[in-house]
């Protein structure tokens, strides 16, 4: 792929076990499979937005979409990195990392997914160490912010593991009923704590720009 006018479409994470990429079209139709034969168990919300409530057909649209409006979106003050991940080549879900005024705040969210099939094999804990360590060590952020529902304990689990710190909670609503928030935070100095996964990115360098302006 030609990525003159979009560097980010060169740019590779990659891990012992996975690669994170932005998707072309073939990527995201794979993606848009993934979400369509579900995510989470119908009778529990573990999301703040309940997008997964479509029907299969629906949300597997709902998310190529999404994917493509991040890019259409992006500026150097609002941006949405939005990553699909590959196991044994295979799309098995998406790893967001996003930012507003980063150039000012030093400061990332994350955000992923993964397909119900690709649960409780590691995966989550390796797409996330992926992206914290294309925060801290390639664009030189200071923190990263996460958050999860409170009975969202694979979630939560996920950001202990890697080091982050209760940061307050929220009160929301979801599907009509009040949930509580639990907002997450990681700074450098716990993340160098706690690197246990590694690894590699390439194609950075000809991308920065789009990060900082």
């Amino acid at each position: 792929m030609d990525t003159r006018f979009w560097p980010l479409y060169g740019l590779r994470l990659t891990t012992p076990r996975l690669e994170l990429r932005l998707p072309d079209l073939h990527d995201l139709d794979a993606l848009a499979a993934v979400a369509a034969d579900g995510v989470h168990d119908p009778d529990r919300m573990p999301f703040s937005v309940p997008w997964t409530d479509a029907e299969p057909e629906a949300r597997g649209r709902a998310t190529y979409q999404h994917v493509l409006s991040t890019i259409a979106g992006w500026t150097p003050a609002d941006w949405n990195l939005s990553l699909v991940v590959l196991h044994q080549d295979k799309v098995v879900g998406r790893m967001d990392l996003m930012a507003k005024e980063f150039a000012t705040t030093r400061e990332v969210l994350t955000g992923s997914w993964l397909g119900l099939a690709h649960q409780g094999q590691g995966i989550g804990t390796e797409m996330r160490a992926a992206a914290l360590h294309l925060a801290f060590a390639g664009l030189d952020a200071r923190s990263a912010t996460s958050g999860a529902l409170s009975d969202n304990a694979q979630s939560l689990g996920v950001s202990r593991k890697l080091g982050y710190r209760d940061d307050g909670t929220e009160t929301l609503s979801v599907r009509g009923e009040a949930v509580t928030l639990q907002r997450l935070r990681i700074d450098r100095a716990d993340w160098e704590a706690r690197r246990a996964v590694d690894v590699t990115v390439s194609g950075l360098e000809g991308c920065l720009a789009q990060f900082t302006g």
